[in-house]
């Protein structure tokens, strides 16, 4: 009887490996059924999908995320940071010297909008976001955030990625590899905004972690399921039909990936086209808010932001681990001119959604469990943005770019609601008190979904990379 034939290789199989390929797998699902399905692996060449359920390094409230991302930078000082001394020195420069921003600033610039107190905490919030005001005793608001520089596009990919300047993993993808998905119809990580923001798909990518774990982009200016998924639906051939038709392609991969060792960008297309199948099972269901109760799309409003983030409760609901939301095309918040007239019209297009996404994840037992996410790359000058050419119409009536000092919130997750953490000066330039940098936010986001950030890592290039690299400490005051 002839035998399989020696190969050195095989002498230098790890445990993992062995089980793993031991009678074509059985060794590792035997394992992953023992370990139960939160707690499946995500090993190499595994038949366990990637997308599987994984354990995170301890036990939390919050299982996954909705980033609603004002991308452009929302005003701080019009929004959660009020700043009564502005009045005071409104039309005249602020003592000392303005801080550096991209372009030059002005006078004192008080806010055009009126402040109050809300909830139990007293927490002031602007009138122009009255409605996410009614749940202030669910968020914890961080006065007291700051980035690196004052420009758009390092700034977003520092918020999103970690890093300013090199290719990395977006948060969406390390909360993707290292938790699963809870639904392996859908994906786990989904970006949706009305058009493109910039820097566009660099916003969710996946780095050097496995492409499987890139954001999936949907396009909410379309109503139309076909049109926000393209091709989610095969119009030649049956579900029974394609399935075949993806075995075959799936056997012939599998083959030519044998012959050329592990190749992770073929096992991500693989991975891809098991997911398009799977998603004509529940996309049509998901995104479709026409199945809610009027009720319930009342509640949340008419127009894009109510649909996408009732869209994003949805998705949510159904088992998927991240929704990053933006506002809208290009940055929609960026307002250097008629800050007034601006950022009262796009806080009026989505704190009636946002409020009704508090609402109804508390009223569904959802809320303890998802960490919702408010902000955008920085925040905004307290003084007037000077004439530029090229830059402002010149009305001496918006605020420059400001990375000094901005605000976010959280809520849900574990999250300490009715707290402020932080301060800015006492005109909202500079992050004074309990300085909270972009990756000490990141480290306590990620201890929030039950990792510690300094070991959820990946190797690449020699190194363990992680989403705070070398920064970040966890602010423990922010968590329940």
């Amino acid at each position: 009887m002839g035998h399989h034939p020696f190969n050195p290789e095989h002498l230098g199989l790890t445990r993992r490996e062995f089980l793993d390929r031991c009678g074509m797998g059985f060794g590792s699902l035997g394992m992953a059924a023992l370990l139960g399905p939160d707690a499946v692996s995500a090993a190499p060449n595994s038949p366990v999908s990637p997308f599987a359920p994984k354990l995170a390094h301890f036990p939390v409230k919050a299982k996954r995320v909705i980033h609603l991302f004002m991308n452009g930078g929302p005003s701080h000082v019009d929004t959660f940071d009020p700043k009564p001394a502005l009045e005071k020195h409104a039309g005249k420069m602020l003592p000392g010297e303005n801080l550096k921003t991209e372009r030059k600033t002005g006078a004192a610039f008080p806010s055009p909008f009126k402040f109050q107190k809300y909830g139990k905490s007293g927490i002031e919030v602007s009138e122009i976001f009255s409605n996410v005001a009614q749940h202030i005793d669910d968020i914890a608001v961080i006065r007291s955030m700051y980035a690196d520089v004052p420009n758009h596009e390092p700034s977003l990919l520092l918020m999103n990625c970690g890093e300013a300047r090199q290719i990395r993993p977006s948060f969406g993808s390390w909360i993707n590899y290292g938790l699963g998905t809870l639904n392996q119809n859908l994906p786990g990580f989904i970006a949706m905004c009305p058009g493109y923001p910039i820097q566009e798909s660099q916003n969710w990518q996946c780095g050097f972690l496995p492409g499987v774990y890139q954001g999936t982009y949907i396009n909410t200016r379309e109503t139309r399921l076909d049109k926000l998924i393209e091709n989610i639906e095969n119009k030649r051939l049956p579900l029974a039909d394609q399935r075949r038709q993806l075995d075959l392609l799936k056997k012939i991969n599998v083959r030519h990936a044998e012959q050329r060792g592990k190749e992770g960008q073929l096992d991500s297309r693989i991975e891809s086209f098991e997911l398009a199948y799977r998603m004509q099972m529940e996309a049509s269901d998901a995104f479709d808010i026409s199945k809610e109760p009027e009720h319930v799309r009342k509640l949340y409003g008419d127009g894009t932001q109510g649909r996408q983030i009732l869209i994003a409760r949805r998705l949510i609901e159904r088992g998927v681990r991240f929704v990053q939301v933006w506002h809208g095309d290009g940055q929609p918040w960026d307002n250097h001119d008629d800050i007034a007239v601006n950022h009262r019209n796009l806080a009026n297009q989505c704190d009636r959604a946002i409020a009704a996404l508090l609402t109804d994840l508390k009223q569904r037992g959802l809320l303890d469990e998802t960490l919702v996410i408010w902000g955008g790359e920085f925040g905004r000058t307290p003084t007037v943005e000077m004439p530029t050419p090229g830059s402002n119409a010149g009305k001496i009536n918006g605020r420059d770019h400001n990375h000094h000092g901005f605000t976010m919130w959280l809520a849900g997750g574990g999250v300490r609601g009715g707290y402020v953490h932080g301060a800015t000066d006492e005109f909202g330039f500079r992050a004074e008190e309990k300085r909270m940098h972009v990756h000490d936010l990141h480290a306590t986001l990620l201890r929030l979904l039950g990792f510690d950030h300094e070991k959820l890592t990946f190797r690449s290039a020699g190194r363990d990379f992680r989403l705070t690299d070398v920064h970040g400490n966890v602010v423990k005051e922010l968590i329940a």
